[in-house]
């Protein structure tokens, strides 16, 4: 999920946030985090969720299916 990806990256950036600091409060890996972001690996149904509202944004704009960040 290349967009994905791409969306993680834009997201923690327009936070100022590090990687770091969004695996803390997603409560996963850092290695984890920096994976989805690279492109590496999937996360999980519920991580997308977690990342999803993380970030106040719908799930079909975090995977690419949609413009519209907010329903």
């Amino acid at each position: 999920m290349l967009k994905l990806s791409e969306r993680l990256y834009s997201l923690r950036k327009e936070r100022s946030l590090t990687q770091e600091d969004v695996a803390k409060e997603l409560e996963i890996s850092l290695r984890s985090y920096c994976r989805y972001e690279k492109n590496e690996r999937e996360p999980t149904a519920s991580v997308l969720v977690q990342m999803a509202d993380f970030y106040s944004v719908t799930l079909d704009y975090l995977v690419g299916r949609s413009e519209e960040r907010k329903a």
